[in-house]
């Protein structure tokens, strides 16, 4: 004001009335709450926030959009998102929305100990509630790292204002000699070849410069680009969300078209309980098939789910998934890399090759339903996303194991395993901790040959704590060394969405609470019948009695802070391991001021 004339109207002062501004649903902004009284609270909320430079229109009624980015130079994945969050904005204010980023905490699965998993939850707890305490209308959630993107989500879904995902995309493709490596996949054959005798250290030590040479989460199918594609699934981001590279100009044109869209879906009211129905989580199973997933997908989906008020369940998993064809041919089930992927059309090529398979009228965050957004999509390359008479795996869904070694459920991922170890019985080589386990994995007078079962016990959601990935259990360096390249491995443990191998994972209930494979003894035979989706431990009944009646719980070195309340909270991987409290939403009502 310039001409000292008292203002006397909200007009005059470029605000409104909680029932002036509404958008097309009716209902006033969520923001105006805050930024819109005429009163002490709302001079207090306004007045701090213009110290950033806001102007007066800032507050006139218009969506205020929240970046949440879980940015950190401790998360190389996402240490671009910075980045990525100007072109976010760019598209907020286009769209006249005004966008507000602020910080969650961060995941780096590849620099936390003793798991990024163990603290999933407690992320999910801070996007929850970030997004509830402050004035915003809706959220870009900026993730990409394995479990920034489930962390997010979930809060997210617990607050259900209107949400969009931007993934921070994957490397370029990894380069040594000449070829393409992958991030995680090649480590893990590295390593086995170092500790075989192929491979000398000093070429393993060169392979690492030329693994990671670009931002971006891993370019193998691992778990952030399994979530990145299976939110896409979901209809949570715009599409190409899941496949185009972090370096790629094109993903800052998607960032700058997310930060458009999030603001017609304020406008819209369109909210993750909109779009997270029963049928996209079917969707986002028959796609982590479809890719090669990883299995981590099937614990984050399951936590997300737990949240939104939607029933999945392990059997949704087997049923539904069980018979989709993997057309990928990427790593680690193949040969390719996300580059590969994304230039052969990206996920929409694979979605549009496979609609028939896929339940296409689900609402995604576009407005129009997940079929309409895939409409026209184009494949370029057959040998990288295949057609359906010539798969990669014929059959290549999460398989889930039940029997008296996992009464509650253990799953398997075919497509990365040994299709003759799918059906196989031997004795049990029992480790009962991950330090029992490096103590004599390389021992040469380890009682082991190659139709042994490696048995790992100790690694659950409350035994790490945190469930790590550790259940691809490097092999015996003797057996490397006579050629062996894969065995049955048996765990309550997760593994990497890069890993490889003939890996029985999240066996429920744990050993850390009694579980059966707690009771699992050197010599016990195994059988394992991927196709009968069977795990059975081939003692009697009376036999399992008797061990469960002398068999005592370690005490647990965690007495405080979070790792207690995680402990004490866990529950289970066929649960999704989210924390008991959690579970489901509070919404983003807020009745009480702060002064």
């Amino acid at each position: 004001m310039t001409d000292n004339k008292k203002p006397s109207t909200p007009e005059e002062l470029n605000l409104v009335n909680l029932d002036d501004e509404k958008p097309s649903t009716g209902k006033p902004l969520r923001s105006q709450q805050w930024y819109g009284k005429l009163d002490k609270d709302g001079f207090i909320h306004r007045s701090w926030m213009k110290n950033q430079g806001l102007p007066d229109h800032s507050f006139d009624g218009r969506p205020i959009i929240g970046i949440c980015n879980s940015w950190s130079e401790l998360t190389p994945c996402n240490a671009h998102l910075r980045e990525l969050a100007e072109y976010v904005k760019r598209g907020v204010w286009e769209a006249g929305g005004v966008p507000l980023e602020f910080p969650v905490m961060s995941l780096g699965e590849t620099q936390m100990k003793p798991t990024a998993m163990l603290f999933r939850n407690l992320m999910s707890m801070d996007v929850e509630e970030s997004m509830r305490a402050y004035g915003i209308d809706g959220v870009v959630l900026l993730g990409g790292c394995d479990k920034t993107t489930p962390a997010q989500l979930m809060g997210a879904c617990s607050v259900d204002l209107p949400t969009i995902i931007v993934s921070s995309g994957p490397m370029l493709n990894g380069k040594y000699r000449g070829q393409d490596i992958g991030s995680g996949t090649d480590v893990w054959k590295f390593s086995e070849a170092v500790r075989g005798g192929h491979m000398s250290l000093d070429e393993f030590m060169r392979a690492e410069s030329g693994m990671s040479r670009s931002r971006g989460t891993c370019m193998t199918m691992g778990t952030a680009s399994t979530m990145s594609c299976l939110v896409e699934a979901l209809g949570m981001s715009l599409p190409e969300n899941g496949t185009l590279p972090a370096v790629d100009a094109r993903r800052q044109a998607l960032s700058h078209l997310t930060g458009r869209r999030i603001v017609e879906m304020v406008k819209e009211d369109l909210k993750p309980s909109d779009i997270l129905t029963k049928s996209a989580f079917e969707n986002a199973i028959r796609a982590n098939a479809a890719v090669g997933g990883s299995t981590n997908a099937v614990m984050h989906l399951l936590a997300i789910a737990g949240r939104v008020g939607v029933d999945l369940s392990l059997d949704d998993w087997d049923r539904i998934g069980a018979e989709i064809p993997c057309l990928v041919d990427l790593m680690p089930s193949g040969k390719y890399l996300m580059e590969d992927f994304h230039y052969a059309g990206g996920f929409p090529a694979l979605i549009e090759r496979m609609r028939h398979l896929f339940d296409m009228d689900t609402k995604s965050v576009t407005g129009v339903s997940l079929g309409e957004s895939m409409q026209g999509a184009e494949c370029f390359n057959d040998d990288v996303i295949r057609t359906l008479d010539n798969p990669l795996r014929d059959k290549a869904g999460i398989a889930v194991l039940r029997g008296n070694l996992s009464p509650l459920g253990a799953i398997i991922k075919p497509s990365a395993a040994t299709p003759a170890l799918l059906q196989h019985k031997g004795k049990a080589v029992v480790f009962e901790n991950i330090e029992d386990y490096k103590a004599r994995v390389d021992d040469p007078e380890l009682d082991i040959d190659a139709d042994s079962i490696m048995v790992l016990k100790g690694c659950g959601p409350k035994g790490y704590p945190g469930m790590p990935e550790v259940g691809n259990m490097a092999l015996p360096s003797k057996l490397l060394e006579q050629g062996i390249t894969d065995m049955v491995r048996i765990s309550d443990a997760r593994m990497s969405g890069t890993a490889f191998g003939t890996v029985v994972l999240h066996v429920a209930p744990e050993s850390t609470i009694g579980g059966p494979l707690a009771l699992v003894e050197n010599g016990d035979e195994i059988s394992l019948d991927v196709a009968g989706r069977s795990l059975h431990l081939h003692i009697s009944d009376e036999e399992m009695q008797a061990r469960k009646a002398k068999w005592q719980p370690e005490e647990s070195e965690y007495h405080r802070g979070y790792a207690k309340l995680y402990i004490d909270h866990v529950l289970q991987a066929d649960q999704g391991a989210d924390l008991d409290f959690l579970v489901g939403k509070s919404g983003s009502v807020v009745k009480r001021e702060s002064h």
